[in-house]
This record gives structure tokens, C-alpha cells and sequence, in this order.
């Protein structure tokens, strides 16, 4: 969409949640509207008030938006980050200029003309090492980045060569908030914002649970909410069984409630068919849960047929309110300076720390599992501790410049900023591949605002042994009342899969997959492919890793057929 005098050209993807305001506001200083669209409103905030005019919007969005007076382009996410965008810088050839391209999705740079398509060398071991596609800045394609939540990237392309910035936009101004309840039921309103119709993902765990009550209640009279649930019939989990859970808080709330279980047959074939689609590994074995429930709420089993486009979400309440147990009583422990990790890393960091805590495969076996010339290409893992470092120290600033002088909150808002970008990430490829759009009221700016003004006490205690009671205390207090007591006190579930078991049907790929011994040794494969239960934690990125390969390749064997 463009500006009449098509100076300003705005590609957009996402919602306006408080659109009407913003309008409203941009029209009291004389701006006129051609059309009803948040675009067209995004548009305006841009052209009208420049990248200042974000700390405005509320929403999750992101944009290309393009000066073409100035010759400048201006790339960006919402704060939180919960639709991505990338881009990628290519350099002058001697049969054409320098050029920048830009999408939504990693699968469009591998159809692109003249693209290169290789694996970054540091992306596949942050891959290996998180089970993250992104990593900071990088993702898994050499000269591809990501925008970052809440950054903003400017190219200007005025001159002989294209120049590229980037910095944060700074947030609006804290304002007074209200209790947490308060703020959690504002933003599960303005997240109902749609003229499409609109269902809830409903695992039976405390997050979902408070989201589909909530909704219930601001639904029209005579309106009844749609909930849904998937994971694995029969699989057991910390907090329970999901499918027990979710019927009896749809039961209560009275909603309508459908399931979509996953079975070992279809964990297979899902999870390679998701990334042969999305040419992207998978971070998490549930993105083929949330594949499944989205396909089926996008066909409306049991409802008058046109699907659901737009399902709300509980991704960001554990990383906000201190929901993660075992990872912040480690990082207590680190901080009381008892946690193992110390005593082997005399000199650790706390962002070493969270690296290696954390891992799936740890930098501690880099040896026995990458071979030896690509350890030597990433450095041996020290580019990526660095990264990890340089990370915490933005989250121990962030804590400090909000008053949290206890050390867990910087452990906290670092789980924020590594994290639920991916989980957010995790969210959007898996139900948009399906046409739905993921969004999720907690994962947003003004309840961040609120639980990070909030002390540690309220979120999170890591005294003694770790208990349900100890986490996300906020939360648990100010719905007490909405929720059955079995949800309140359940541990964290989250569409559970057991994976451990089901990993060896990846076995083959594998043992076949010439591509992952660029990267990985002979013996680490062979190990892991033999005993995959076992060494579950090396199987599912070697897995990935190997389905990855082998869809990038296809890519480049595709293109090359059509150019020939």
C-alpha cells in the first residue's frame, strides 16, 4: 500500500490492536484515510510521525516501509517479536548493482534468483546447540539475518552502495498499570479484535486456561468460544495429561471443545513434511501438535464450515512471569555460585552459563560430536558464548534501568529475549502453514510492562525445592478464583509429545544424510541414530539438521532444473 502522492510505500503483516485509537489520533492532526485497513494506518504512523510513531502501536507486525524520496528503507518488528522478518544484503555483481531483499519467510530466499542458498556455519552449530533457527541477528542461511523484536533496520540505498543500520526503538514511557488480572483481561480484549472468525489452543495448563476463560467472557451474548487441544493420547507429562485437563476447563467454561491427537505415524510424517515446506528445522517436537490442532481448527471440525483464521495462544506467560522452575532455580543456584557448571568453569559468566545449562548439546562435547574442521570454522563455540554474554548484559541492563535489583530478574528477561522469540517464532510458522494466525495476549507490551515491574517474589521462588506453587505466583493468585484448583496448581504442560520414543523413525535420515557429516562425526551419527531414545538430545537436531539439508538441497536442485 502506498501513500497518494506514492512517496511512501508500506508491505505489512499483522494487526493493529489499539488501530482505532491510533487512527483516531492521526486524524485529530489532519490525516485522512482512504480505507478501513490497520495498513493503511501503519502507513500513516510511518509517513506522519517517522520510527517515532511506533512507540504508539500496539500490535504484532512487521513492515518494509519505503522512503522513495529519500531513498530510504525502514525494516521492523513489534516489541515482542511474534512476526518475523528477514532480510538479506547482497553485494554489487558485475551485471547488476547492489540489491537488499526481504521476506517473511526463510523458504522464499531459496527460490530466489541468483541466491546462494549454503548453511552459515555459526547458525548450524547455534542450531545444534539451542535447537534455535535464529541466533541473535543470524539465522540458518549464510547472508541472511533476522530483524530482531523491536529493531529497527534502515537501509539507505541513496548512494553507489546500499548502507544498513540498526538500532532499537525505544518503547513508549511506563504508565501506571493497573493488578495483574486487570491488565491480563485489557489484553485478552483488545486480542479479540477480528472480523474473521476466532477460536483458543486449550492444553489444560494454567496459561491457556486463563486466555479461553477470559475470552469466554468477553465473547457476545449467545456467542460460544471454540477451544482446542492435540499432543499424544495416553503420554504422560509433569503436569498431567493435556487432553484430561483441557476437557474438564472446556467443560467449565463451556465451550465448544475438539481434540487433535498425534499419533507416531503422523509425528513422522508431519514433522518432515513441515520442514520440507518451510525449508526451516524444527525447534521444538510440539510444532507438529501445533501444526495438527491448527490444520483442524482451520477446517472447523464441528462448526458451519470456513474455518478459524485466528487462535489465541498462552506462549509468553512462563518467560514473563517466571514460569520456567528447573531453568531459574539453576540460574539461582549459579548465582549462589553451588551449581555444578561453576565449579568446572572457573570463569563462567552468566551468559556462558545460560549457554551451557541449557544446551542440548553442550560446547562441553563439541569434541566428541562436531568434527574437527567445523569446530575449527565456528571457533570452537566461543563466537557463540560471546553472543551469549553480550545478550545478558542488554537483559542486566534492561532489569536495572526498571529497579529489579534481584539478580534472577536479569535470568528472567534474558529467557524473554532468547527465549519467546523463538517460541513466538515456533508459533507463527507452525499455524500459519496451516492459514491461521497465532496470537497471544500475554506476549505483549503492556503486560510485559506490568510483569516486569513486578519484584521476583511475585513471580518466582527459588527457596528450597523446586514446587508448583513456586512459579508464575502472580498469575496463580490473581485467577485463584476464574480457574479450577487442579489447573492453578498444575505443572507446566505443553501439548507433550513423547518424542524420545517416536525420534527413531528420523533414523534413516540420518544414516543417509551426507550433508550432516559436513558438520557432525561419523561415530556421534552412528550413535545417535542406533540408540535414538537414548541420546534424544543429540537425535532431534541431528534429525533436523538432516531433514534440513536435504529440503535446501531440493531447493537448489529444483531451481537449477527450471533455470536449465
Amino acid at each position: 500500500m502506498g501513500t497518494a502522492d506514492g512517496r511512501f510505500v508500506l508491505a505489512y503483516n499483522g494487526e493493529l490492536y489499539n488501530d482505532a485509537e491510533v487512527r483516531r489520533d492521526l486524524e485529530a492532526i489532519g490525516v485522512s484515510f482512504r480505507t478501513a485497513s490497520d495498513t493503511e494506518t501503519m502507513l500513516q504512523v510511518l509517513a506522519t510521525w517517522g520510527q517515532e510513531g511506533l512507540r504508539r502501536c500496539r500490535g504484532m507486525y512487521a513492515f518494509c516501509f519505503v522512503d522513495t524520496a529519500r531513498r530510504v528503507v525502514l525494516l521492523g518488528r513489534d516489541p515482542l517479536g511474534v512476526k518475523p522478518l528477514y532480510f538479506s544484503v547482497r553485494p554489487e555483481r558485475k551485471d547488476e548493482g547492489a540489491s537488499c531483499v526481504v521476506a517473511s519467510e526463510l523458504s522464499a530466499f531459496g527460490s530466489l534468483p541468483g541466491f546462494d542458498v549454503r548453511p552459515d556455519a555459526l547458525g548450524v552449530a547455534a542450531y545444534l546447540t539451542t535447537s534455535r533457527t535464529t541466533f541473535a541477528e543470524r539465522t540458518l542461511f549464510r547472508g541472511v539475518s533476522i530483524v530482531r523484536p523491536g529493531q529497527l533496520v534502515r537501509i539507505n540505498y541513496a548512494g553507489e552502495s546500499i548502507r544498513v543500520s540498526m538500532h532499537e526503538v525505544a518503547e513508549a514511557p511506563g504508565a501506571a498499570l493497573d493488578d495483574v488480572e486487570t491488565v491480563i483481561r485489557e489484553s485478552v480484549a483488545a486480542h479479540l479484535r477480528s472480523d474473521v472468525p476466532l477460536c483458543a489452543l486449550l492444553s489444560g495448563g494454567l496459561d491457556s486456561s486463563i486466555i479461553a476463560a477470559v475470552a469466554c467472557g468477553h465473547l457476545p451474548a449467545g456467542s460460544k468460544l471454540k477451544t482446542y487441544c492435540s499432543g499424544a493420547k495416553g503420554a504422560t507429562a509433569p503436569g498431567g495429561d493435556d487432553f484430561a485437563f483441557a476437557r474438564m476447563v472446556a467443560e467449565r467454561l463451556g465451550t465448544g471443545h475438539y481434540e487433535a491427537p498425534v499419533t507416531q505415524e503422523s509425528f513422522g510424517r508431519v514433522w518432515g513434511e513441515m520442514v520440507s515446506k518451510q525449508v526451516v528445522p524444527l525447534s521444538t517436537p510440539n510444532e507438529v501438535a501445533i501444526f495438527e490442532v491448527a490444520s483442524m481448527l482451520r477446517a472447523d471440525v464441528g462448526g458451519a464450515g470456513g474455518g478459524h483464521k485466528v487462535a489465541l495462544s498462552g506462549e509468553g506467560a512462563d518467560e514473563l512471569f517466571g514460569g520456567y522452575d528447573l531453568a531459574l532455580m539453576q540460574s539461582a543456584r549459579y548465582r549462589e555460585g553451588s551449581h555444578p557448571l561453576v565449579q568446572k568453569h572457573a570463569d563462567l559468566g552468566p551468559g556462558g552459563f545460560e549457554l551451557r545449562a541449557n544446551a542440548w548439546l553442550s560446547p562441553d562435547a563439541y569434541d566428541d560430536v562436531l568434527i574437527p574442521d567445523f569446530l575449527a570454522r565456528i571457533g570452537r563455540g566461543d563466537e557463540l558464548r560471546e553472543v551469549f554474554e553480550r545478550e545478558f548484559r542488554v537483559c542486566e541492563a534492561r532489569a536495572e534501568e526498571r529497579g529489579n535489583v534481584d539478580p534472577l530478574q536479569a535470568h528472567l528477561i534474558f529467557q524473554q529475549r532468547m527465549n519467546l522469540s523463538g517460541l513466538l517464532l515456533r508459533l507463527d510458522t507452525a499455524t500459519m502453514l496451516a492459514g491461521v494466525e497465532g496470537r497471544t495476549p500475554f506476549a505483549d507490551v503492556r503486560v510485559r510492562a506490568l510483569a516486569e515491574s513486578l519484584p521476583m517474589r511475585d513471580k518466582f521462588d527459588a527457596s528450597g525445592e523446586p514446587a508448583v506453587g513456586k512459579t508464575k505466583i502472580a498469575l496463580r493468585r490473581a485467577f485463584a478464583g476464574v480457574l479450577p484448583d487442579g489447573v492453578i496448581g498444575r505443572e507446566k504442560a505443553s501439548f507433550p509429545l513423547p518424542f524420545q520414543n517416536w525420534i527413531g523413525c528420523a533414523r534413516r535420515a540420518m544414516l543417509e544424510s551426507e550433508g550432516l557429516r559436513e558438520f557432525v562425526r561419523e561415530d556421534a551419527i552412528q550413535a545417535a541414530a542406533a540408540n535414538p531414545s537414548q541420546y534424544w538430545h543429540l537425535a532431534w537436531p541431528m534429525a533436523n539438521l538432516a531433514h534440513w539439508l536435504e529440503a535446501v538441497a531440493s531447493e537448489s536442485r529444483l531451481r537449477s532444473s527450471v533455470a536449465a
